[in-house]
């Protein structure tokens, strides 16, 4: 358009907009720094009223997220204000108190990612080697938190997980969704010279088609992580890992192929860890773990009371109890808290026909 067009139609001058956008950035900037300053006057009253440990709440957080989702006008879609606003809160928990999370490492992992997404970038994240370790850490107060991964779309439930909380004391408090994107790369250019692939053996699997498809011959190798992969990718001459964007920019990586996970929307579930509970939010589920012993109709016992009051099932895993031939036990996910009245009358009723009852957790659903 000319100067004549643009004043037909009453363009506001570009001056006029960004002397605009300056005066609201220190309106913004401003109203930031009060609600720091309101965080660190709610850590003064918590130590006055004798709080320990920490100040991160997850059912806190997930109000304020959704509350955010709801007030939000656009246009800014929601998942744009939810990630800032998380930042932001991320940055005055850390005020308070810094918060340590322990993941699956090394850098560059998806878990990682997982605990950017829920926790924001203002956490100081610990990497642990092994799920185990990530346990381990938090059982011994390494780190007030742990991420760990639970589920994935397409190759189903990570076993160690769920068999870990058998003999954990730590809860479920949180949970964060992250869509895998699974590349390949190398230090090589030409992919003709490949004769290795490395990656963690549930991502080998992601992309087992492609890979049957691309590189028939090559030898794949599965490795504790999907950035322990990248890493060695790195240092090998002739091989590729399959990982996250993430982890070839922290190993100098070419990315060969992006996106070649077998199922567009591939998601890996991963759960928070640690030795608080979640109060209820009134958009929550809770995890358990039950075994019936090897008894007839142990399934239909575990399913009746839930059934009865109108409790949705989301998910049931079984698992060998490994302490007699053929017994199992049921890992189950449910709508609600375990606060609730019904989750609570349902919980009561299960007890009744069960021999073990373990509450892992009531906790808020992801905030997508």
């Amino acid at each position: 358009m000319n100067e004549k067009e643009l004043s037909a139609v009453h363009v506001t001058p570009l001056n006029e907009l960004r002397d605009k956008i300056d005066t609201i950035d220190q309106e913004i900037l401003m109203l930031i720094n009060q609600r720091a300053s309101c965080a660190l006057e709610v850590a003064k009253t918590k130590i006055a009223l004798g709080e320990q440990g920490s100040f991160y709440r997850p059912d806190r957080e997930s109000l304020v997220l959704r509350r955010i989702k709801e007030l939000n006008p656009g246009p800014l879609p929601n998942q744009t204000a939810v990630r800032f606003f998380r930042e932001l809160m991320s940055s005055c928990l850390a005020l308070e108190k810094p918060l340590d999370v322990a993941y699956l490492g090394p850098e560059g992992t998806f878990t990682q990612q997982a605990v950017l997404k829920h926790f924001g970038n203002a956490v100081k994240a610990i990497p642990e080697a092994t799920i185990n370790d990530i346990f381990t850490t938090v059982e011994n107060g390494g780190c007030q938190f742990g991420v760990v991964p639970v589920e994935n779309s397409t190759e189903g439930i990570i076993s160690y997980t769920f068999d870990r909380f058998l003999v954990s004391p730590l809860y479920i408090c949180g949970e964060v969704e992250i869509q895998i994107h699974q590349n390949l790369m190398s230090k090589q250019s030409d992919r003709t010279l490949i004769n290795e692939i490395f990656s963690h053996q549930q991502s080998l699997a992601q992309c087992r088609q492609w890979l049957d498809r691309n590189f028939p011959n090559v030898k794949l190798s599965a490795v504790s992580s999907n950035s322990e992969a990248a890493k060695l990718a790195s240092v090998t001459a002739n091989t590729a890992a399959i990982a996250g964007r993430a982890a070839a920019e922290v190993y100098n990586l070419h990315i060969l192929e992006k996106n070649i996970e077998d199922e567009s929307n591939n998601t890996t579930r991963f759960i928070i860890i640690g030795k608080q509970t979640s109060a209820s939010t009134g958009n929550d589920k809770t995890s358990l773990v039950v075994s019936t012993g090897n008894q007839p109709g142990a399934l239909h016992k575990i399913l009746e009371p839930f059934a009865k009051l109108g409790i949705g099932l989301l998910n049931i895993e079984p698992r060998p109890s490994r302490k007699g031939l053929w017994e199992y036990v049921f890992f189950i996910d449910i709508e609600g808290h375990s606060d609730d009245e019904m989750v609570a009358h349902a919980l009561e009723m299960l007890r009744g026909h069960v021999s073990m009852l373990k509450l892992l957790g009531s906790y808020p659903k992801a905030v997508l």
